[in-house]
């Protein structure tokens, strides 16, 4: 399990911030840092992903563009997503929609931080759209309102886990 944001404040006095401290209280493994509903400045997010790191959490870092997968991966996080903000919730994956963005924010990310891991998101629904996410370089997919939003989520998992 995945906080959906985190905030770059030491638990005590932050009322409606959700610290680090928080995250790991809770069991969660990690956070997503810097999705388009909730952008950082880079440098708040590399921060973000080193203060996460040094609690033993995980870091899976969104950028919207290539240029921002490239600033991101100087924080060298576990997983960068590429999850342009349009296609988000659509029905209709970057991977297909976009290729040109995933096979160069893995091209980027590749040459700054060879161990991270990058994801596809944004639109990923079917097998088909993970099979081509793979294709072009990425090593897995991050979703949500395909899964959340499906009548039967356990089904929709099934789907998309048959496009590896």
């Amino acid at each position: 399990m995945l906080a959906q944001h985190v905030d770059l404040v030491d638990a005590g006095a932050a009322t409606g911030s959700v610290p680090v401290d928080a995250i790991a209280a809770s069991g969660a493994r990690g956070s997503l840092v810097n999705h388009s509903e909730h952008p950082l400045p880079i440098e708040a997010a590399r921060s973000t992903v080193a203060r996460l790191r040094g609690a033993g959490l995980v870091a899976v870092v969104c950028a919207a563009t290539v240029d921002a997968a490239r600033a991101l991966a100087e924080a060298r996080p576990p997983y960068l997503a590429i999850e342009p903000p349009e296609l988000i919730g659509g029905d209709r994956a970057v991977s297909t929609a976009r290729p040109e963005i995933v096979a160069g924010a893995v091209a980027a990310v590749r040459g700054i931080a060879p161990t991270t891991r990058v994801l596809c998101g944004a639109g990923v629904h079917t097998r088909h759209d993970v099979r081509r996410a793979i294709e072009l370089g990425s090593q897995g997919v991050l979703v949500a309102s395909a899964v959340a939003r499906a009548p039967d989520p356990a089904a929709a998992v099934e789907e998309l886990l048959a496009g590896f």
